[in-house]
């Protein structure tokens, strides 16, 4: 198994707090200083809505900062993962998420990506 520098694991729906959007901030800085294949982005429970396209944040007066995830593909960032428990549980379709070059895997393939990382970094 590859071991990561860092593990950013988004766990929180993207409304209702600002954690998602401090998480993805925080994702994009940790690129400036390591390299792309060294970061494991993780998406996990309720974190995978982050990546459903054409959310409509403005019907509950929020700011809809789903589209920024696509900024992990500009950056390159391809060590990407997705639990397929979690989509299947919340019946999220793959053609309805707004990244590309994604991993989908089990649950414990998430845990043991965590395990493999030096840090892991929960939003």
């Amino acid at each position: 198994m590859k071991k990561y520098k860092l593990a950013i694991l988004f766990t929180q729906a993207p409304f209702g707090s600002a954690i998602s959007r401090e998480g993805l901030d925080a994702l994009l800085a940790a690129s400036v200083f390591c390299d792309e294949n060294e970061i494991a982005i993780c998406f996990l429970n309720d974190g995978v809505f982050n990546l459903i396209k054409d959310q409509h944040a403005d019907l509950i007066l929020q700011k809809d900062h789903s589209p920024t995830f696509k900024l992990i593909d500009l950056y390159e960032l391809s060590e990407c993962f997705i639990c397929e428990k979690s989509l299947k549980q919340r019946n999220i379709n793959v053609d309805n998420l707004v990244i590309s070059g994604y991993q989908i895997v089990s649950q414990p393939a998430i845990f043991d990506i965590l395990q493999q990382s030096q840090k892991v970094l929960t939003f």
